[in-house]
């Protein structure tokens, strides 16, 4: 079964503010199109399946589209081209600490995150004290966000994230913060979550993390797909690029 589905997708940024046509070329040129030399894809023609269960690893320099693409397929940004199907609810652990409200303390930021991904105000109550105990901010849990440390952000945020039951897991590079004990947990975290049958679309820089959690790869270069098969292929591959 088919979870994700990319179609020709592509995504175009621009370097700087400024709008591809000013008032003049409009009034000048009509409909016609004017190129913008500060517009660059970000993701370009991708297409590619992960099914049901699979676990699949984006591989790739920085400023290469990994991110991007995992943002597309979350949802939270929308291709200028092509077609993204997700079949499933999905836990997206990106820029997790992102939605956190500063004043807020850490109890309801708990309650507003977790409902925010479809999670009840009884299922957060029956999950709370695993979420709590997990992220280890039980003395600081009625205190305001702003005053947490970032490694106290991260652990609430990625436990809160984590408690989801979402079928899909889409990872960007959360397994890299955080110390080293607690990114351990991490690690557990996420297998226990792959052994009960969950999806995974996983962005890391870190090879061992790519080997331990993932067997497919996809190789991103410019924004375009350059290689889609078996993780140490693509390994290969994407160090014989960089060498």
């Amino acid at each position: 079964m088919t979870t994700i589905s990319v179609r020709g997708a592509g995504i175009r940024f621009r370097r700087s503010r400024r709008r591809n046509l000013v008032l003049r070329e409009l009034l000048v040129r009509g409909k016609e199109t004017v190129p913008d030399r500060g517009e660059f894809w970000a993701v370009k023609d991708v297409t590619f399946e992960v099914s049901a269960g699979e676990a699949v690893g984006l591989v790739g320099a920085n400023g290469q589209g990994k991110s991007t693409l995992l943002r597309l397929i979350a949802g939270v940004l929308i291709p200028d081209v092509g077609s993204i199907h997700v079949s499933g609810d999905v836990a997206p652990l990106i820029e997790i600490t992102g939605g956190f409200v500063s004043n807020l303390t850490g109890r309801e930021n708990i309650y507003m995150a977790a409902g925010l991904h479809g999670l009840s105000p009884r299922d957060v109550r029956s999950r709370f004290d695993e979420i709590v105990d997990f992220a280890e901010v039980a003395d600081f849990i009625d205190t305001p966000y702003r005053h947490y440390s970032s490694g106290m952000k991260v652990r609430l945020a990625f436990s809160v994230m984590a408690s989801i039951d979402a079928p899909i897991m889409l990872v960007d590079e959360v397994l890299a913060v955080g110390d080293k004990a607690f990114r351990r947990k991490c690690h557990t975290r996420i297998e226990e979550m792959l052994a009960s049958g969950r999806t995974l679309v996983l962005v890391s820089h870190s090879e061992p993390t790519l080997k331990r959690f993932v067997s497919r790869g996809i190789l991103l270069d410019r924004g375009e797909m350059v290689q889609d098969g078996p993780i140490d292929d693509v390994l290969t591959t994407y160090n014989e690029l960089r060498s």
